[in-house]
């Protein structure tokens, strides 16, 4: 089995873009065009589920437009372009890339905000603005990150002639970035504007897998699909499926243990906090001040990776820890969601603006499952905390 490449948007050497990809990559070009000099705003959007290649277009586009905007004979010759993401660890792949990819540069990509302040301060406008994970924007103001103004794409649309961006509101998870569509269509109503949907799942090699996910994201347990191409799993107890997911890792590298926001941690201090899982008990992630993502270093075999993490990253196989706050009613028979149980209080930081607070509370947790059950391109384990939802797992492999 060949190694995954390193994650989401970087393209393995001997792959090229799918048909569907190649679409929407011209489109996005001609679009480019159309709009480069307009003072009015022009927002391309991409839409897709989890693992539908969004960011691995967003990248290929952004690389060949900083290519053309670096040769005196190209229509897009000096283009003011950068690629912008709310996400620490996305930034760094990035940046990775960058420092191995003729026509890149680290200073092409840097975060929201260190942006909208920089472009404020010269008073100029870029001429293409990349937004990869844009469902991760703010939408109030952050001290901690700096940003004083209400929305971070309103401000965006007023430093960039076009901007090209990645949408999913099924990946959004904190309620300081809370986005729904309603909300997207009211910040964009001035702009020209166009989107593309994906609708190929490319990280998930078994289609019925992902639609099991989905289902089971919306609330139902389908039967296990029956697949020889992913190995779909359910364990009674943490650590068997932690020593697989070790055992993985040694075959083919970038396997981990991932859980969600349901056991006590805190960002900051020396204090080491553990994710319990039956008998298992590992050290969730820390705070990564190295240039190398979670993922890719060996030691974070022997922690649990969050959320903060993982989204946006590929992995071959995912061990998932669903902790208390998801549940199983054996008399309804649906997954729902306990939101007094989520530990994760800086993605319930309170928001006065929201009219259905705990429902916008749920879709976080659930969007938060759903990015854990799609990370693993071969495989997927699952443990359940809650016992009801951990035996009517067990029972479809009876």
């Amino acid at each position: 089995m060949e190694e995954l490449s390193q994650s989401t948007f970087v393209l393995p050497e001997n792959k090229a873009l799918s048909n569907e990809q190649q679409q929407l990559k011209e489109k996005i070009f001609n679009f480019i065009t159309c709009h480069k000099q307009h003072a009015k705003p022009a927002v391309f959007v991409i839409e897709g589920d989890a693992g539908s290649g969004k960011s691995v277009v967003l990248n290929h586009v952004f690389t060949e437009l900083q290519q053309l905007s670096r040769q005196p004979d190209s229509q897009f010759y000096q283009l003011d372009n950068k690629l912008v993401v709310n996400h620490n660890e996305m930034l760094k792949i990035y940046k990775e890339v960058a420092g191995v990819t003729p026509y890149l540069l680290k200073k092409d990509y840097q975060k929201p905000t260190p942006f909208i302040n920089h472009y404020q301060k010269l008073g100029k406008k870029a001429d293409v603005v990349f937004v990869d994970e844009a469902h991760l924007l703010l939408t109030k103001p952050d001290a901690y990150n700096r940003f004083e103004q209400q929305n971070q794409l309103t401000e965006l649309l007023k430093l960039a002639h076009v901007i090209v961006l990645v949408f999913d509101t099924k990946q959004v998870i904190k309620l300081k970035s809370y986005w729904d569509t309603s909300l997207l269509s009211q910040v964009l109503k001035e702009a020209d504007t166009e989107r593309f949907h994906l609708d190929t799942q490319y990280r998930i090699e078994e289609p019925a897998v992902a639609e099991w996910i989905n289902q089971f994201v919306a609330g139902h347990i389908l039967p296990v699909p029956d697949t020889e191409k992913f190995d779909l799993r359910f364990f009674e107890d943490g650590q068997p499926m932690y020593e697989l997911i070790r055992q993985k890792d040694h075959e083919v590298k970038l396997s981990r243990m991932i859980a969600t926001a349901d056991y006590p941690f805190t960002v900051f201090g020396d204090k080491i906090w553990y994710v319990q899982a039956g008998s298992l008990r590992l050290p969730w992630d820390k705070i990564n001040f190295t240039d190398r993502p979670w993922a890719q270093r060996p030691e974070t075999l022997d922690e649990v990776g969050s959320i903060y993490t993982i989204q946006g990253f590929d992995l071959n196989y995912a061990g998932v820890i669903l902790g208390p706050s998801i549940k199983y009613d054996p008399q309804t028979e649906k997954v729902y969601v306990d939101i007094d149980q989520y530990q994760d209080s800086e993605a319930f930081k309170k928001r006065s603006d929201l009219e259905k607070l705990d429902q916008a509370k749920a879709e976080i947790i659930m969007n938060s499952v759903n990015i854990l059950l799609k990370r693993g391109k071969y495989g997927l384990y699952i443990y359940a905390e809650d016992p009801l939802l951990r035996g009517k797992l067990l029972e479809l492999t009876h």
